[in-house]
Order: structure tokens, then sequence, then C-alpha cells
């Protein structure tokens, strides 16, 4: 199994599950202060737009460091909350479509550009793709078990 190939079959589960999430469903938050499922969603979206700009320039670069990023700012910022559910879902899936290709593009010797996230230790190219993967799961998680309380 590739790394392209297992990016693409995340982004296909993932929007297959976000497609079960009704737009009321979507304002739900799990507790009080918590965020809602669109504004869990819209910090997915935002983690988007910075790994795709980290993946690009590592892969060009053969490196990469830069700033990390304030997710509640960001998130507040957005406005995500106010924003339809098909919206957010059409840009999620539109952003990782392209993350998707862009990722089945890069040459095998780039995956190891060392890349530099804040003040986080250098990690690889490859790495920084396969925990993007992980953190996308870790959300959709999130908004799996919100919808299964609600169920209940």
């Amino acid at each position: 199994m590739t790394l392209a190939a297992d990016f693409g079959r995340q982004i296909e589960a993932t929007l297959a599950s976000l497609h079960t999430i009704s737009e009321d469903g979507s304002r739900e938050r799990r507790y009080a202060g918590a965020w809602s499922r669109r504004e869990i969603l819209g910090h997915l979206l935002d983690s988007a737009v910075n790994n795709h700009n980290r993946f690009v320039r590592a892969a060009l670069d053969g490196s990469y460091s830069g700033p990390g990023y304030a997710q509640k700012e960001w998130v507040a910022l957005h406005g995500y909350h106010e924003r339809p559910w098909g919206e957010l879902v059409e840009l999620w899936a539109a952003a990782n479509l392209a993350i998707a290709q862009l990722v089945a593009r890069i040459p095998a010797g780039k995956l190891q550009s060392l890349c530099v996230v804040g003040s986080d230790a250098p990690v690889t190219l490859e790495f920084l793709i396969t925990d993007y993967l992980s953190h996308i799961r870790h959300h959709v998680a999130q908004l799996e078990l919100a919808s299964a309380a609600t169920r209940r």
C-alpha cells in the first residue's frame, strides 16, 4: 500500500462519514465549551490549508520550516459554527482531494525531506503526511462519537 493510496482511502472514508451527519446535527456540541461538529470540520479544513503548504514546500525545496498555527483562533475567526454543514463538507473534500493528488505526485526521494513546524523537532515529510492522516482519523472519531451520542 502506498502513502498516496492510503491518503485517498482515508479521504473517501471520511467523506462518507461526513455525509451521515445532518445539518442540524452538525450544530451540536458534545459538551458545553466543546467545538461543534462544524467547528471540528472547520479545524480540519484549516489543517488541510496549513499542511498543503508544508507538503508543497518540502517537496519543492527539499525541506520545510515554518510556523504552527493557533487552531482555536483560526476556528473562531472563520466563524465555522455559523456556516452551512454542506458548504464545509464540500470545502473540506475539495481541499483534501487536491492534497491527495499532490501526495501522489511527490517523488519518493522527497518524502525524507526534513520539516520543522513551529518549535517542534524536525520530522520527515513522510511523517508529516502520515501524521496528518492520523489527525483526520482522530477528529472523525470525535464527529462519529458525537453522532452516536445523539442517536441514543
